[in-house]
């Protein structure tokens, strides 16, 4: 496994609403890179297409189609996220959608920062399968 940050920073150490972070970019990339190789389109229409899969209930969504198929620290890692504590919650989400979608960015986020690129593919492509 290549290291993607400084070996001074341990995903296992943070927080993981700061996975979360992490984990918000990671899948919004990898749906964007999904979309541009799907095909070339209007800007705005490979926008439509990436919020409605970044959105808090689409993610929640996918986190179901995960929980079957995680390895126990990974497992650990999702529970953590959510079981965080967040001040706020988006006026058009279910507070169950918000905290499931921080666990999905949460796992995202770490497998990211531990450099398991391979494993994120893999769960990303699983979540995509329609």
């Amino acid at each position: 496994m290549e290291r993607l940050y400084p070996a001074d920073c341990n995903p296992r150490l943070l927080s993981p609403l700061t996975l979360a972070f992490v984990g918000d970019g990671v899948f919004e990339l990898f749906v964007r890179e999904r979309l541009v190789c799907q095909g070339n389109c209007p800007v705005k229409s490979l926008h439509k297409k990436s919020v409605e899969q970044v959105c808090c209930s689409a993610q929640s969504k996918a986190s179901q189609k995960l929980l079957s198929v995680l390895t126990e620290e990974e497992l650990e890692v999702f529970k953590r996220g959510r079981n965080a504590h967040t001040n706020h919650v988006p006026k058009n989400a279910a507070v169950e959608d918000y905290h499931a979608a921080t666990a999905f960015e949460a796992l995202f986020g770490y497998l990211y920062l531990s450099g398991n690129i391979e494993r994120l593919r893999e769960i990303f492509n699983l979540v995509c399968d329609d």
